[in-house]
């Protein structure tokens, strides 16, 4: 079964459903490709090294606001296991961490980039737009950074507009079935399932019928 997950390294509730398909697809008895698409919650954010909070804060109207949201998201992370430092973190653009995440793709990797990433803004403090950066996480993550993927980025990007995808994360099961929203793992697993079995009952449907034996009477 073919899943894709549309989401982007900044998004803390991509993170969380980045780390639950994980888990889900461990749990699920058949076999999983994941794929990760790109999706840019900024697409003019700026690197630069500004505070993740004080942007947060100048768009979301003000710091009691933001705490709010961040204390959220914070305490459900950590009933994951996933550390998130908002008081790190680095407001960035993502263009260039996706196109890494592209060509670890190439290699199988793109979950592994994807987690280095995630865990390079939320508990690290790393300005993933910078390129000296980019190039040490890719490094550290077995991918060789040739430059490429860009165009790749840019068809992804298109393809999740052309799907009305408005927010992330977002699970697309068989290119057919949406899940939304980082969601519980026994959700997801029941996702799994249940696609397996409408893309099961479909491909039957669609098998045209052959000699058999009906009622006691066979075509001959």
């Amino acid at each position: 079964m073919k899943v894709e997950i549309f989401s982007d390294v900044v998004c803390p509730w991509c993170y969380i459903g980045h780390h639950r398909l994980q888990q889900a697809v461990r749990l699920y008895e058949g076999d999983v490709e994941v794929a990760h698409r790109p999706f840019q919650l900024d697409p003019d954010g700026v690197s630069g090294g500004e505070p993740l909070l004080g942007a947060l804060e100048r768009k979301f109207g003000g710091a009691a606001q933001v705490a709010q949201m961040t204390g959220h998201v914070t305490g459900v992370a950590a009933q994951d296991g996933l550390e998130l430092r908002f008081d790190r973190a680095v407001a960035a653009n993502t263009f260039e961490a996706h196109r890494l995440i592209r060509l670890a793709g190439r290699a199988g990797r793109d979950a592994d980039m994807s987690d280095r990433l995630f865990r390079a803004h939320f508990t690290d403090g790393l300005d993933v737009g910078d390129p000296a950066t980019l190039a040490a996480l890719a490094a550290e993550a077995g991918v060789e950074d040739t430059g490429e993927g860009a165009d790749e980025v840019r068809a992804e990007l298109a393809r999740a507009r052309a799907l009305g995808v408005r927010a992330v994360p977002l699970f697309l099961f068989e290119e057919k079935f949406a899940v939304s929203g980082a969601q519980p793992v026994e959700t997801l697993v029941a996702a799994l399932r249940e696609v397996e079995a409408r893309t099961a009952e479909e491909r039957a449907v669609r098998v045209p019928a052959g000699e058999d034996c009906d009622d006691g009477t066979c075509a001959v």
